[in-house]
């Protein structure tokens, strides 16, 4: 809201309020003044047909190319897309959501909506507003002509005049100057909208008499007397009042669509996006029910959870939590909940609808580090299985006031809305491609055409393939002297010590050693930032790394020595009020390490700060310089694949979008530096730039509302990237045999993480998840393993996943680009498949290699 005195507002209320006319390209974000303008909505100007069709009944085909046609219903905002080598019609909405039983009251408006606005108010109380009930149901909606396509522009809200835009008093002066100026209707107007308070000796504005037919008449009687807003200044000095313009609640949005190839591309444009200051939008569902499922269809929903999850169609679970993840996992500026996730986070910004049919596939373009993705099943709100992103606009955080005893809680918003705008293809596949497998080649394909994955390796025959050792240097622990407490780094790792680890595995027959080093520089594991590089003496110095380096090229060994960058602990070089990204409550965001047995943070610890993004590049700078020296061929980036965070600094903002820009770059200054770069997590930005990938997704998070999870993140990835998922002495494996049989239906390396002195050199320090790390306990099992999944992946080394299917519970088949397959028996007991007997906790191959 605003004060009257600071606007020049009366005026063109008592105009009767002009309504300006505006386009998505041309609005700006509002959040910082006045509500936006209404569109002006020209009567009898329908969309221009340039072709109709029985299959799209009522309506108009506005865009066509080689492949698709796209129609838009201008009553509604309906939009549908004809794959026209199919004959296959792509809904926005379903064709009978009016038939619907199930949904009621504002589920059956939004199931005939395309845009859902989350948003705010003062008190940071959450209302929504939708296309259909709030705006297509006013006819406020507007279809503009754009290349290839169409741009619909909504209208939510309408700018109404009330009571409170005319003045609240008014002297007696002032009220004989203006009778004396209108006619007996004015007159009449004026003396029923004001009552004398004789006591105060002024007219107060009477709100219970001002509605319909005579609020107009006052407003023309304020006209007719030519009122000014300097009459209105004069009249707040004179008698001592001030008055706040009731803010309309108009909001502004619009969708682009446009035909390209085999997809249409549905945008929201950032600039399109207005909304008023007292109310900020927090985030916007787009296109939820864009080709959803009936409750009489087959088919499934794919959602990126992990490595890949599938919901199929009605699967009947209905008491379960829809699906609902951001993509890039959470971000750690805004993490408010004290319990550990055990969730895989979303690496790749995709979806999809699975039909016999046909497919399609959504692919985030921009603004995926803002994404949701949300998924449910017919059965709940409606009849419908559908999956959809939304994206947040505007983030609210908490600030807590305490005065006078009491305690308050009062929002604070990020000071600017999501500089991005919203964009989603949507791609349509033929009844032949329509499978999970066929949504992954196709996205493989597009990341490749698109500079988004780094070159294919050359297909290898009986190269070996990875063995991942990640090898813990030092840690910090607290010591005693004398009683008096002192932390120092204690070595679980030297560099000769890794030197003998590595002769040992040799000596087993491990080979293709690849070689993560934590715990090396500025201070042990968690070091300290990186604006310069000093390796901690502790486990050898300078000469020890030199040394060591040396020899792994000797042994060809691949060394990668690891470095955190956007985590920092408290130490020289890194002040958190200064450094750390903050919190929308204005602190720096902390993270508490985990209390393994409570599963919790401990805030009894000191906790790690989250690094501000804009400091992102300058650590990589130093690192790559510090680094320049050895030159190790390699590096490890533990966390610049992994997490994405924002910093809400007051008058510094960076939101995830800017973020990922500056993870973007600092990716690139380490590809271009390093031919080798590995790094944990592997969001779907990074890939151009890695060769190796640990802590891949092999799983889905186990949602109960999922039904299968798939190796859609392999499928897309093999062939380019090598990978492995988290090491096995530390993962949730109990069976070394289920261990080996992911692997294998997933091509992944074997990974251990190792030290070199006992286990309980990690005895009462901050390192208590490092429980079963001592090599010792698992050289002769690590060697083992790695040759029986060796001895079948070395066969289709660098070959993509080019099938999987599940062919029983438990049971699963994998074809490799050279025709080489792989079933996996997950099961304690025999199964047959084809007539051949696949061993319990075993599997078989087969398939001719061309």
């Amino acid at each position: 809201m605003r004060k009257a005195r600071n606007a020049l507002w009366l005026p063109v209320l008592l105009a009767g309020v002009a309504l300006a006319g505006c386009s998505g390209s041309n609005a700006v974000h509002s959040g910082a003044g006045d509500a936006p303008a209404a569109i002006e909505f020209t009567k009898g100007q329908p969309v221009k047909a340039a072709f109709t069709d029985a299959r799209a009944a009522g309506m108009k085909g506005v865009a066509e190319n080689e492949r698709l046609r796209l129609f838009v219903d201008e009553q509604t905002g309906v939009i549908a897309v004809m794959n026209k080598q199919s004959g296959e019609m792509w809904y926005s909405n379903p064709p009978e959501r009016d038939k619907d039983a199930l949904a009621s009251g504002v589920n059956k408006g939004i199931l005939s909506s395309q845009l859902k606005i989350d948003y705010y108010n003062n008190f940071g109380q959450v209302n929504s507003i939708n296309t259909f009930t709030d705006s297509v149901s006013h006819k406020q909606i507007k279809f503009e002509p754009i290349p290839s396509g169409v741009r619909v522009t909504y209208q939510f809200g309408t700018a109404v005049k009330s009571a409170a835009d005319l003045p609240m008093m008014l002297s007696s002066e002032r009220i004989e100057a203006m009778l004396g100026k209108l006619d007996k209707t004015g007159q009449r107007a004026l003396k029923i909208a004001y009552k004398e308070d004789p006591d105060k000796k002024v007219y107060v504005r009477n709100d219970s008499a001002l509605n319909g037919l005579q609020l107009d008449r006052a407003f023309k009687a304020f006209e007719d007397a030519g009122y000014t807003e300097e009459d209105l200044m004069k009249d707040m000095e004179e008698l001592q009042f001030t008055q706040e313009k009731p803010e309309p609640r108009i909001f502004l949005a619009s969708i682009e669509y446009a035909l390209d190839g085999g997809s249409l591309i549905a945008k929201i444009p950032a600039s399109g996006i207005q909304y008023p200051s007292a109310y900020p939008i927090g985030n916007i569902s787009f296109l939820s029910f864009f080709g959803a499922g009936s409750s009489k269809e087959q088919g499934a929903i794919f959602v990126p959870d992990g490595s890949g999850a599938l919901i199929h169609f009605n699967n009947g679970k209905k008491q379960y939590p829809a699906y609902q993840q951001p993509v890039y996992g959470e971000d750690l500026t805004m993490k408010t909940i004290e319990d550990a996730k055990n969730e895989q986070a979303v690496r790749l910004p995709v979806f999809g609808i699975i039909r016999e049919s046909g497919a399609m596939l959504g692919i985030i373009e921009e603004g995926a580090s803002a994404a949701t993705i949300h998924a449910d099943i017919s059965g709940k709100l409606n009849s419908y299985n559908y999956v959809y992103p939304s994206f947040n606009v505007v983030n609210k955080g908490d600030v807590s006031l305490q005065a006078n005893g009491q305690e308050r809680t009062l929002p604070r918003f990020q000071e600017r809305p999501t500089k991005s705008d919203f964009t989603v293809r949507y791609a349509f596949l033929n009844k032949e491609e329509a499978s999970y497998q066929g949504l992954a080649r196709y996205y493989r394909q597009y990341l490749e055409d698109r500079g988004g994955l780094p070159k294919p390796k050359p297909a290898a025959e009986a190269e070996n393939m990875p063995f991942y050792l990640q090898l813990v240097g030092g840690i910090a622990k607290q010591k005693h002297v004398a009683g008096i407490p002192y932390r120092t780094i204690e070595p679980l790792t030297t560099f000769e010590q890794s030197q003998d680890i590595i002769n040992q595995m040799k000596n087993r027959g491990i080979s293709n050693i690849k070689l993560k080093f934590s715990g090396w520089f500025n201070g042990g594991m968690d070091h300290e930032v990186p604006d310069h590089v000093s390796v901690d003496k502790a486990v050898g110095g300078s000469k020890g790394l030199r040394n060591f380096i040396s020899f792994t090229r000797e042994q060809g060994v691949s060394f990668y020595p690891d470095v955190a960058v956007l985590t920092a602990n408290t130490g020289k070089g890194f002040n958190e009020n200064a450094n750390a990204a903050r919190t929308l409550r204005g602190v720096p965001a902390a993270l508490y390490p985990l209390d393994q047995a409570l599963n919790r943070r401990d805030r009894d610890k000191p906790p790690s700060y989250v690094v501000s993004p804009r400091l992102t590049l300058s650590y990589a700078e130093s690192v790559l310089k510090g680094l320049k020296e050895y030159q190790p061929g390699g590096i490890s980036l533990r966390d610049l694949a992994d997490r994405l965070n924002s910093d809400y600094r007051k008058h510094a903002q960076l939101d995830r979008t800017e973020s990922e820009s500056i993870s973007i770059q600092a990716l690139g200054s380490f590809s271009q530096a390093n031919p080798k770069v590995m790094a944990d997590g592997g969001n779907v930005y990074a890939l151009p730039f890695l060769s190796d990938i640990t802590n891949a997704p092999m799983s889905g998070s186990h949602f109960k509302i999922e039904d299968e999870e798939i190796p859609f993140y392999q499928m897309v990835i093999r062939g380019y990237v090598d990978y492995t998922g988290s090491p096995f002495n530390l993962s949730t494996y109990t069976d070394e045999r289920q261990y080996i049989l992911k692997c294998l239906e997933y091509g992944a390396g074997v990974y251990f993480e190792w030290i070199h002195e006992p286990n309980d050199k990690v005895k009462d320090t901050e390192y208590n998840d490092l429980y079963a790390v001592h090599y010792k306990q698992w050289i002769d099992q690590a060697a083992a393993m790695y040759r029986e999944v060796n001895d079948v992946l070395k066969k289709v080394r660098n070959e993509p996943i080019t099938g999987h299917e599940k062919l029983g519970e438990g049971v699963f088949k994998t074809v490799y680009g050279n025709g080489t397959y792989v079933i996996v028996n997950y099961n304690r007991t025999d199964v047959t498949v084809d007539g051949r007997t696949v061993k319990a906790e075993s599997y078989l191959t087969g398939g001719v290699q061309s």
